[in-house]
């Protein structure tokens, strides 16, 4: 007997002969409640109502009150009454992808959108809400990575397994540095996921800003911002779980997600609905509890493993920097980008700071030129920064600081050099040779 066979035979045998439901006994907005499950349920746990039109609404329980389950659903309660049969689901909440996942857009089900067809399911299935690795058990760093735009590459290290954020506010140009990193950044594959999205931008962000190119090594997850609570979360556990398949096949993965803000959204209202108190402006205590265990669950791998290097971006509300979630992340993360709208304004892009721009691989992952290269550059930006107040009012005289005045000279081009088209691709040597350039304009 073959081996599939025998899986098969096995998978059969443990399906169970009777289907346990209760009822729904109590529906409150998007929260309902089901009785007669007895013992059946845990958090976590999903259930499949029969609504009145045939359909099947899924749902996950997230709480328990009074010897009733909570239940949310993953999709609209149309057609839910009182009585209406909600059968328990024996499934463990796994996704099983295969190599033939890339290129393919997926919904946060695992459930293809794209109108390509069907997917191909592998052997080795992956826990949806899975843990992190042992830290025991997991890799050191490895090296930097070439993430082709010179500002990062330059001022913003990234290397093997490294967990950045990018911080920015609506409108800043995150998405488009996100497909920069997506198509240029020197790994296996790119798992992308797209969390509380606009519905008309997810095309023009993978057409015009991933392109053919970008996607043929990516895997896309998409929960558009009209989509529950339960969805737009269980995106972002997709986006880890798909991303650790590839990891656990020995690929080096670049994992992006877009955004960390919209996950502790939906993290808050499913924690609201269940009656949470609300902590610091709205967000509830499960919120901070979700954040490492989502955010760590990329990083380096297990000894044999590949590495999942992260970009996660955080929608800073209001440009505050320090609101709730952005404080959060930026403490479990290993640094951060800040894009500033100022920046953007004057027609600079990527918006990067790369002064308040923090990466804690460095400077152990650069040689010594290298560092004493970028430390110059940012002396020199960080004196035109002070005093820009000053030149563009025309109340700094030249000659009343050597260094200032150097600064001055050198702004234009270090401007020209942090500036880059989306389809401009350098490649890390070529950005240091062009920055040893600049600063050696003029000198001696």
């Amino acid at each position: 007997m073959s081996k599939g066979l025998e899986g098969l035979i096995s998978e059969i045998n443990r399906k169970p002969t009777y289907q346990l439901f209760g009822r729904v006994t109590g529906i409150l907005g998007l929260l309902v409640e089901i009785s007669g499950t007895g013992h059946m349920l845990s958090i976590g746990s999903r259930v499949s109502i029969k609504a009145r039109n045939g359909q099947y609404v899924k749902c996950e329980i997230i709480g328990f009150k009074e010897g009733k389950a909570l239940a949310m659903p993953y999709d609209s309660l149309e057609g839910v009454g009182i009585g209406s049969k909600a059968f328990i689901e024996n499934a463990q909440p796994v996704v099983s992808p295969s190599p033939q996942w890339l290129g393919r857009v997926i919904n946060a089900l695992g459930e293809p959108i794209d109108g390509k067809g069907s997917l191909q399911h592998g052997d080795d299935p992956v826990q949806i809400k899975g843990s992190p690795p042992l830290a025991s058990t997991r890799q050191r760093v490895g090296e930097k990575l070439d993430l082709g735009v010179r500002a990062l590459n330059s001022f913003v290290n990234l290397c093997s397994g490294q967990r950045i954020g990018i911080f920015a506010g609506s409108g800043v140009g995150k998405s488009v540095l996100l497909s920069m990193l997506a198509k240029y950044t020197d790994t296996d594959v790119a798992v992308i996921g797209l969390i509380g999205e606009r519905g008309r931008e997810v095309q023009e962000f993978i057409q015009d800003e991933l392109g053919e190119e970008g996607l043929k090594r990516s895997v896309v997850v998409v929960a558009t911002s009209d989509e529950s609570a339960l969805m737009r979360r269980q995106a972002a556990y997709m986006t880890l779980a798909v991303s650790e398949y590839y990891r656990n096949q020995g690929h080096n993965v670049l994992c992006m997600m877009d955004s960390v803000t919209r996950f502790a959204m939906a993290q808050r209202d499913i924690g609201l609905a269940g009656g949470e108190p609300p902590a610091t402006k709205g967000y509830t205590p499960t919120v901070f509890a979700e954040l490492p265990k989502l955010l760590e669950r990329a990083g380096p791998g297990p000894v044999g493993a590949g590495n999942i290097t992260a970009v996660f971006t955080v929608l800073v509300e209001g440009d505050d920097h320090n609101e709730p979630v952005a404080d959060a992340v930026r403490g479990i993360l290993d640094g951060h980008i800040v894009m500033e709208r100022a920046i953007a304004e004057r027609g600079r892009y990527p918006a990067i700071n790369v002064l308040k721009s923090v990466s804690r691989s460095m400077p152990h992952c650069n040689s010594d030129e290298e560092n004493a290269l970028i430390t110059e550059a940012k002396r020199y930006l960080s004196a035109y920064s002070d005093m820009e107040e000053m030149i563009r009012l025309g109340a700094y005289r030249k000659g009343s600081n050597p260094e200032v005045d150097r600064a001055i000279e050198l702004n234009p081009h270090l401007e020209d050099f942090l500036s880059q088209n989306k389809n401009d691709h350098t490649d890390m040597q070529e950005g240091y040779q062009k920055l040893q350039e600049i600063l050696s304009l003029g000198a001696g």
